[in-house]
């Protein structure tokens, strides 16, 4: 399949508590990184690859954040209003479902940023997609190249792809990117909103049915206001 057969989501309704003081009056998603908010980085990737609708949901300081995103003429922005009440990542994907027509789809944290190889990581991640055996497939990047991470990885992936947790007090090799493929039937049963995504990839990596895709260049998170110098110089040496 190609990118511009997927519809694109961004998470852009957190907190960013862990972003303040740049979050006291603003929303993490407009914190910017070499001049450009981090919801245009998050944007741009899908644009590039040719994905045509982009689902932006909003909650901590979503007026400005709206009037940002309504500007951009390059792809369909779709708004998912959150004003009401946070959902979690589960709950704010769960709610534009009806959107996604039974199809798979994109979703990117707006905290995540990457640099591409050759091929861009959008794009390989739909030329990677098998529907078949997948309900979720998720971009992961080696611990040993990123920057403002300091865990012990999230996941092991075998030869075929398929995805395993972390062992307790253990490590492991990948740390999710935050950017995905997920068909709508891995939300088939889902609690009640809110909840996390976790839950639904758990009950996934049980019935064999959640993947890794490897990201073949460097992998940023800029979750923290020191994270942002990071991402910055890391966009210059990459």
């Amino acid at each position: 399949m190609t990118p511009s057969s997927f519809k694109g989501m961004v998470l852009a309704a957190g907190l960013g508590t862990r972003m303040r003081p740049l979050t006291n009056d603003r929303s993490k998603a407009m914190v910017e990184v070499a001049g450009r908010p981090l919801v245009d980085w998050a944007i741009d990737r899908y644009a590039q690859a040719g994905v045509e609708e982009v689902i932006v949901n909003v909650h901590h300081f979503a007026d400005p954040l709206e009037a940002h995103v309504r500007r951009r003429s390059d792809v369909k922005i779709t708004l998912s209003d959150e004003r009401d009440t946070l959902l979690e990542t589960g709950g704010g994907i769960s709610r534009v479902l009806p959107l996604m027509e039974g199809q798979p789809f994109y979703v990117q944290n707006c905290d995540t940023m990457w640099v591409d190889g050759v091929v861009d990581a959008i794009t390989r991640l739909a030329d990677a997609w098998d529907g078949d055996l997948m309900d979720g497939l998720l971009l992961l990047a080696p611990t040993v190249l990123t920057t403002g991470y300091d865990g012990s990885g999230d996941f092991d992936m075998d030869r075929q792809g398929r995805l395993s947790r972390r062992p307790d007090r253990g490590v492991a090799p990948f740390v999710f990117t935050g950017a995905q493929i997920l068909h709508p039937r891995l939300f088939d049963a889902a609690p009640k909103p809110p909840f996390s995504t976790n839950v639904l990839f758990d009950r996934a990596i049980q019935a064999g049915r959640l993947f890794g895709l490897r990201h073949d260049s460097y992998w940023m998170h800029v979750g923290t206001p020191e994270a942002i110098n990071e991402a910055e110089r890391a966009l210059q040496e990459f």
